[in-house]
């Protein structure tokens, strides 16, 4: 099999090609040429509120503080000083948890699994599907709550979970899909 960047994989014995998902260049680049990708995911949407739960939380604390001591004769702000010092924090955490969630891309491809993601400092981590010992899926509360879930993944000789695929979508779906690859291609 013959693999063109980003497009389709042809094959010799099937006539039509076969869609691949579009990768990144940023994990492009780690990709040998005849590497085949089978996966290619990114957290939920749903990564961006959820990882900021506690921000936003304080956030509305801030405000609701601030706004009520305005009430104060010897306050130096007004209530609605008070609310916008809330929301300006509360959008600028939602903006950073979205460069967050883009900035992270899960790739599965036949010779192992890749995880990618940071703003500033930026983390890439390949485990071979021949390494892999274990893997876990994990659901919080509130994945579970939305169908998310987790995934981790140990190589051998490590006694921890390496890397994470985080707040994926039907997780149980996916870590399945990594499970038939591990046998498929990482047993040989």
């Amino acid at each position: 099999m013959t693999r063109a960047p980003n497009s389709t994989v042809h094959s010799a014995t099937a006539s039509p090609a076969v869609q691949v998902p579009f990768v990144p260049a940023a994990v492009q680049s780690a990709l040998s040429p005849d590497e085949i990708v089978l996966l290619v995911l990114r957290p939920s949407l749903l990564y961006i509120p959820l990882s900021s739960l506690g921000t936003l939380g304080a956030s509305a604390i801030i405000a609701a503080t601030l706004a009520w001591g305005s009430t104060y004769a010897w306050s130096t702000w007004s209530e609605t000083a008070g609310i916008s010092v809330g929301v300006i924090v509360a959008v600028a955490r939602l903006a950073w948890a979205w460069l967050d969630w883009f900035t992270h891309i899960f790739v599965l491809t036949d010779r192992r699994v890749i995880a990618r993601r940071g703003i500033l400092r930026t983390a890439l981590y390949e485990a071979p599907l021949v390494r892999i010992q274990n893997t876990v899926v994990v659901q919080s509360l509130r994945e579970r709550i939305f169908g998310l879930g987790t995934i981790g993944f140990a190589t051998a000789g490590r006694s921890t979970f390496d890397a994470y695929w985080e707040i994926v979508r039907r997780p149980f779906v996916v870590h399945g899909q990594v499970l038939d690859a591990i046998r498929r291609y990482g047993r040989k």
